[in-house]
């Protein structure tokens, strides 16, 4: 037979959407179909570039935001290097540790889960002091029905490993 393709699926023919004759049907000699399995795995370096020190403070157990003194803005977080207000270059602060969950998204079909018992929730919590809510991981929820929009939510640190700075904290509620 001669050499084959290990990662082939499948070999199938599509149909024509329109039922087609063979001969009317301009598609037919690309109805032919194979699937293979072609898995992607790569690595590459990534900078985190002038906002890094966020990243950074991560490992520290401490949150940075980003404040203008020059308009008294607010303060920034994520962190945005330049005021989004008046383009000054903008200072470190820290913030603490407890913020308000503004909303969030619940979601049983993420690369990883099967739509079982683990889900991921994700939620835009804005830390007290804080002008802008950050996108992050909220863990410990069973249910939808546990979270409202106005919550109390407090930042856990991780105690482990992790692969990337985000991963170092999450947020659960505080009650």
């Amino acid at each position: 037979m001669g050499a084959h393709v290990t990662r082939k699926l499948e070999h199938l023919v599509v149909e024509s959407p329109t039922r087609n004759d063979e001969v009317s049907d301009k598609w037919a000699a690309f109805r032919e179909i194979e699937l293979i399995d072609f898995p992607l795995t790569f690595s590459f370096r990534h900078s985190l570039g002038k906002v890094s020190r966020f990243f950074l403070e991560l490992e520290k157990q401490r949150l940075m935001g980003t404040y203008c003194s020059a308009c008294d803005g607010g303060v920034w977080l994520p962190p945005r290097v330049i005021c989004p207000d008046d383009h000054n270059i903008m200072e470190w602060v820290e913030l603490p540790n407890q913020g308000i969950l503004e909303a969030f998204s619940m979601s049983a079909y993420t690369l990883g889960t099967d739509g079982g018992a683990e889900h991921l929730v994700l939620g835009y919590i804005r830390l007290a002091g804080a002008r802008t809510a950050i996108l992050q991981q909220l863990k410990n929820v069973s249910s939808e029905e546990e979270l409202a929009h106005g919550m109390s939510v407090k930042v856990v640190w991780a105690d482990g490993e992790v692969e990337h700075p985000m991963e170092l904290f999450w947020f659960e509620l505080d009650v």
